[in-house]
């Protein structure tokens, strides 16, 4: 899996064994913690569906955009150059495109580079995209304009057909595909003080809180098997059919867990 630690000091992206252990840096460039823009520096990692590659952002040159580099953290190429800051990458099933937000609306772009083209919706705070197993579909958060709540969506990967997936009031966001595409996990306040992890059938049923928690659940990712990973706390911890295990220590403000896609060779 990879993930975002601070163990240097900034923000930064980590690899280690499915289970949290042997991390080793993937991302070479250093931030600067003692400034914000520096401490926040790479995040939101996303694994290519080959396994070969991770998209990122970073705010390395001072505004968020889009990176891709190998597994392994070497060839590092930045992919959206902008003056608006791009963020939250998701990689379509082919490898050809790669989707993200940018200041409220959702663009897509050739994964080998060039010209981003704008998806959906045209008002209102759309992002956090993620596209489906199979490539069809785009799972994002999004808030009407002049409303305050962010709910989950969906949408044909061409923009068309946008429908609410739940209408659950506060703010949920950060929607994960489980593997066989059928159910999506989420972060979400409403009706509490903080986050906690939810599921939801794709039609907008079955809503299930997944966790139970005193401080914010956040960040949810799919492992292959179809186990929920999280962050809390600053560790990062995988829901297996209600039981927990703890990954992470949690020492190293830990998140953003993704697992490598299971056709990875």
């Amino acid at each position: 899996m990879v993930f975002v630690s601070v163990k240097d000091g900034d923000y930064a992206i980590f690899g280690a064994d499915a289970d949290g252990k042997h991390a080793r840096r993937l991302t070479k460039e250093q931030g600067d913690p003692s400034t914000p823009a520096g401490l926040f520096f790479q995040l939101q990692p996303a694994w290519s569906p080959d396994g070969t590659e991770i998209a990122f952002s970073s705010a390395r040159d001072g505004i968020a955009h889009v990176y891709v580099m190998n597994a392994d953290g070497t060839g590092t190429r930045r992919l959206t150059n902008t003056s608006q800051g791009d963020e939250h990458p998701s990689w379509s099933t082919d490898g050809k495109r790669i989707i993200f937000s940018r200041e409220g609306a959702l663009f897509a772009a050739p994964a080998d580079g060039g010209k981003a083209r704008r998806v959906g919706h045209g008002l209102g705070s759309a992002q956090d995209p993620a596209y489906s197993p199979d490539g069809k579909l785009i799972a994002y958060d999004y808030r009407k304009p002049g409303f305050q709540n962010r709910e989950i969506y969906v949408m044909n990967a061409d923009g068309t057909g946008i429908r609410a997936v739940t209408r659950l009031g506060g703010s949920s966001g950060l929607p994960a595909w489980s593997p066989e595409g059928k159910t999506l996990a989420f972060q979400s306040n409403a009706d509490l003080d903080h986050y906690e992890i939810f599921t939801v059938a794709l039609n907008g049923t079955n809503v299930h809180r997944l966790t139970a928690s005193s401080v914010d659940a956040i960040q949810p990712a799919f492992t292959p098997e179809g186990s929920i990973g999280f962050s809390r706390d600053g560790a990062i911890l995988v829901d297996d059919a209600g039981k927990e295990s703890q990954l992470t220590s949690g020492k190293n403000v830990d998140t953003n867990p993704v697992w490598r896609p299971t056709l990875a060779k």
